[in-house]
């Protein structure tokens, strides 16, 4: 992501790193429920202890798109909102096509969160005949093949399973969408320049577990009550043996 000038003169792209991009709709969150409960300025140091992080990496990462804060008396929480919603791209109009009609796609297609960030469910789309034609959040579903280069949705949200999810990866980027959010258990294979993120609640946990055991190192492993420690691997001769006491 690159911040777009200040100050009206035209200056070179400043590359903004994706760590920062990934905090920015956080402090968004954080500034839209701290406006609703009346506030009407907000320090860094109160924006990093509700976003867990260093009040330094807060000012560092808005020092990215300008100069918001006033010494002493912190940022104005509704400009800072603004401006953060300019950074990430909420002021404009962003046409998403959502493919596969399942649990999940239907409940993306109602959700009420696309709208006030710039998101606008533009099409859906599947190839199961029980479902092209019934209608989903006010919208006729329809056929898959019926997603051409007219069509040009900027986001395409693959909801389908696996084994589909390359194919319908084929179809978006020949309709000319530029950007894909996968949901599907599958990487994908698309020409350079198409942008694809993944969404996978499976990677998420597992990454959680990874911090988790590295907090707790002293737990037990998987299948070994505590208190116990696992046995030891048999030799040939050796009599069988159960986990035993370490206490």
């Amino acid at each position: 992501m690159t911040a777009r000038p200040t100050n009206g003169r035209e200056t070179h792209p400043r590359r903004i790193p994706e760590a920062t991009v990934v905090r920015l709709p956080l402090y968004q969150r954080i500034l839209a429920e701290m406006l609703c409960a009346g506030a009407t300025t907000v320090s860094s140091e109160e924006l990093a202890a509700r976003a867990r992080v260093n009040a330094a990496k807060v000012r560092k990462d808005f020092s990215l798109f300008g100069s918001f804060g006033t010494r002493g008396t912190g940022y104005d929480a509704a400009f800072l909102a603004a401006q953060i919603d300019r950074a990430l791209g909420s002021d404009r109009d962003w046409p998403i096509a959502i493919v596969g009609m399942g649990n999940l796609g239907r409940a993306l297609a109602n959700s009420d969160g696309f709208s006030s960030h710039g998101f606008r469910v533009a099409g859906l789309y599947d190839v199961d005949p029980a479902i092209v034609g019934t209608s989903v959040a006010g919208m006729a579903v329809r056929h898959l093949d019926e997603l051409d280069a007219g069509e040009r949705p900027a986001i395409g949200v693959i909801t389908v399973p696996g084994g589909a999810a390359q194919t319908v990866a084929d179809v978006l980027v020949s309709a000319g969408t530029a950007s894909i959010l996968n949901f599907a258990p599958r990487v994908l294979s698309v020409p350079a320049g198409i942008l694809v993120r993944y969404v996978d609640l499976s990677i998420e946990l597992q990454v959680m577990s990874f911090f988790m055991a590295r907090r707790e190192p002293d737990l037990p492993p998987v299948g070994v009550e505590p208190g116990l420690r696992p046995a030891t691997r048999l030799r040939r001769g050796d009599e069988p043996t159960r986990a035993t006491p370490t206490g």
